[in-house]
């Protein structure tokens, strides 16, 4: 199964080759580096789809807000389950 998954970029590392270009991004608390060369306009602050690794495209705040909330509710339904 393929998932992507919202994140707000927290911080960028430039790198001299464009295809190296990384950043910290935020999943809902948990930090990990990913790779932005897919998304080269992206800053600090703005919200990505981010799969196995990579950051593949940009998205508002409000639809990332959406989503995160969404996972949040299916995390609640799995925890009542177990």
């Amino acid at each position: 199964m393929c998932l992507a998954v919202p994140g707000q970029i927290l911080s960028i590392e430039q790198a001299d080759d464009p295809l190296l270009r990384s950043g910290r991004v935020d999943f809902g608390g948990v930090v990990k580096v990913v790779n932005l060369a897919y998304v080269p306009e992206a800053e600090v602050g703005d919200y990505a789809i981010v799969h196995a690794g990579f950051a593949i495209s940009r998205l508002d705040e409000a639809e990332a807000r959406a989503v995160l909330k969404e996972i949040a509710a299916l995390e609640d339904i799995a925890d009542e389950i177990s």
